[in-house]
């Protein structure tokens, strides 16, 4: 299949560099180093276990009229970065593109086609004028959950910490052909991708835990295993987590693990750093609107009280407002003794 991925980020990178691997024919679009190195040397994937993988034959563009219509379009950037390529997407559309979201937290579709007194109803936290609903019509849509861990180690070399799970599903709950394509070409490459009937649920397990180890991990400058073994910041991570239960389970959603297993899970991932810190640490903006912003919007549409996230979420904003500002990031360094 033609696929475009838009970014080659940690995990647009290892998805695109699976995916050309299998042979598949792959058009990453990308700029800045990102564009020079995968031009010049394709694109390198480190696997968990050692091995080094160079899918050479990848093209890479950041002309989106030049790449043209695809089967599969892969938008794996950040939900706060979409809105920037959101007027040129529609130049990667033929009349059967499927596109799979692969963005954390809350998606601006998650009311497409939901049904009951929200049905239709925007996301403001993450889509506030619309924009990202009228470019991606949510028709094309294939939601898409990201489990695997990742990292961007240097310009067009990634670096796959473990993991390779990327649960897929319509929107509105069907079974279709076009979800049961993609997700054998994924399988074909290497990764876990079981079509899902309610992918919703599926996002809610994994914001479980983005929305509360990532604002922590960012503040505390602290690892996930680091969270979970420290007794108050794990107890306030449950806090988060049974105040985000709440708010689920009046969507109609119910958690297929405990809370005390989801952390469990967390903790055996080891010395990672989340991804909110990973852009602290790098002066970039924080992606805390889409992983716990939204959760905030839809607990007030909710009627659902959520202080401890409320106020994770006044802390990293402001941590946003005080980077933009000094135009820096925040990073641990080793004392240096008087």
């Amino acid at each position: 299949m033609k696929i475009a991925v838009i970014g080659a980020g940690a995990i647009g990178g290892l998805v695109g560099a699976r995916l050309a691997l299998a042979g598949e024919d792959v058009t990453f679009i990308v700029r800045g180093a990102n564009l020079e190195a995968l031009r010049n040397r394709g694109i390198r994937l480190i696997e968990a276990d050692g091995q080094v993988r160079i899918a050479a034959q990848v093209r890479a563009t950041d002309d989106y009229e030049a790449a043209g219509p695809q089967d599969v379009v892969i938008v794996a950037l950040k939900a706060h970065q979409v809105a920037d390529v959101a007027g040129r997407i529609g130049a990667l559309f033929g009349p059967e593109t499927v596109v799979v979201t692969m963005q954390n937290g809350i998606p601006f579709w998650y009311f497409h086609r939901h049904g009951g007194e929200f049905d239709g109803r925007p996301v403001l936290s993450v889509d506030p004028a619309g924009q990202l609903a009228q470019a991606i019509p949510p028709a094309r849509i294939l939601g898409c959950v990201v489990y695997p861990a990742a990292e961007l180690v240097s310009p067009g070399v990634i670096r796959h910490i473990e993991g390779s799970r990327f649960p897929l599903g319509e929107l509105d709950g069907s079974t279709s052909e076009r979800a049961g394509r993609v997700g054998a070409c994924f399988e074909h490459a290497g990764l876990k991708a079981p079509v899902l009937e309610n992918i919703r649920a599926e996002i809610w397990l994994k914001l479980w835990g983005n929305l509360s180890f990532n604002p922590i991990s960012a503040l505390a400058h602290s690892t996930l295993v680091d969270i979970c073994q420290h007794p108050l910041a794990r107890g306030l991570a449950a806090s988060m987590m049974r105040e985000a239960e709440a708010v689920a389970a009046k969507l109609g959603i119910a958690f297929r693990v405990t809370l005390d297993r989801r952390i469990e899970g967390a903790e055996k991932i080891g010395k990672h750093k989340t991804s909110m810190l990973q852009d602290v640490e790098a002066g970039r903006g924080p992606e805390i609107d889409a992983l716990v912003g939204s959760v905030i919007e839809l607990a007030r549409m909710t009627g659902t009280a959520t202080p401890h996230i409320d106020s994770a979420y006044a802390l990293v904003k402001l941590l946003e407002q005080s980077m933009a500002e000094a135009r820096g990031g925040v990073r641990l360094h080793k004392a240096v003794a008087a």
